[in-house]
């Protein structure tokens, strides 16, 4: 097993804004005053083809896909919320918690997916939206993937919830580490992956945002799988994205870890020192836009492609 690729998606976006539903239990998102709808489309474009463009300059495949013209899905540049995909020949599609998010599950992506590179098993894990009682898992924002070690961490919160993460766990066999960990007022932190972010040798962590009882236990498990723990404060955390991380690999085999250019510049030169003795490169991007209306970042609007090795 590997824990990083080089092929990934991104979903081009067609009609990105803030999205209220969403910003329910997302309290990193702000709407953007002053500007109209047009416009905050037109520069979330802007920043999306920059950072794709610099990912093809670096030797990452990426396949981009056509957000549905004039869609309903303010979101959908975040996909890594919907589905995952998986070296055992598996692709999961996710319960989402924002009613107006479900219609970014796309058939024509699946069928794209599972032909292209031969998937064997989807399995769904949307059901849980429509039981009396919902319950709800974001995908790769909701979990972090130790994929090598097969252990999946999960903080928390009103939409990463214990009963799809077991369903989760034991159809694809994963260990699973909850705990619980805070935003910037206080409320359960709504993804993990913003405060979270494994790589081959190393953990980016918010150490500081994290419940005092689970701290410990995060911290043991993490280095008891040969990580080192870099850790960011809770402003870097909160206020610049920075641990919505993902280390991905070029075609040429280096390792990249990409960023958004609020995280890089938020990072001490200790904190960077140790960065780049775990990679070759660190690629940093402006979507300062998108972070704003969206409340997340570079790791949120990449779906890591894996594929099957069976």
């Amino acid at each position: 097993m590997k824990q990083t690729t080089d092929t990934i998606l991104m979903i081009e976006p067609s009609n990105f804004c803030y999205n209220p539903d969403a910003a329910e239990t997302n309290k990193f998102q702000r709407a953007a005053e002053g500007m109209t709808p047009a416009e905050v489309q037109a520069r979330a474009l802007q920043e999306f083809k920059l950072m794709v463009r610099q990912l093809e300059q670096a030797g990452i495949d990426v396949n981009v896909i056509q957000d549905v013209e004039n869609s309903c899905t303010p979101d959908s540049i975040f996909p890594n919320n919907w589905f995952s995909t998986h070296q055992s020949g598996q692709l999961v599609t996710y319960p989402m918690a924002p009613a107006n998010r479900r219609a970014e599950r796309r058939q024509d992506i699946i069928d794209l997916l599972m032909q292209k590179y031969g998937y064997k098993e989807l399995v769904q894990l949307e059901y849980f939206e429509d039981l009396p009682e919902p319950k709800f898992l974001e995908g790769t924002g909701s979990m972090i993937l130790d994929r090598v070690n097969k252990i999946a961490y999960a903080a928390l919160s009103p939409r990463t919830e214990p009963e799809p993460l077991q369903e989760f766990c034991e159809r694809l066999k994963y260990k699973l580490h909850t705990f619980k960990s805070y935003g910037p007022t206080g409320e359960l932190i709504y993804h993990t992956n913003v405060m979270l972010c494994v790589g081959d040798t190393f953990a980016v962590a918010g150490m500081g945002v994290v419940d005092e009882q689970d701290r410990e236990q995060l911290r043991l498990q993490l280095e008891s799988t040969g990580k080192e723990i870099i850790e960011l404060t809770p402003s870097q955390t909160h206020h610049h994205f920075a641990g919505n991380m993902l280390q991905l690999r070029n075609r040429q085999g280096e390792s990249i870890l990409v960023m958004s250019e609020a995280a890089y510049t938020s990072l001490t030169e200790e904190q960077l020192a140790k960065l780049r003795k775990h990679n070759d490169h660190l690629l940093y991007f402006p979507v300062h836009l998108i972070e704003q209306c969206g409340g997340g970042s570079v790791r949120c609007m990449i779906a890591e492609i894996f594929k099957p090795e069976i």
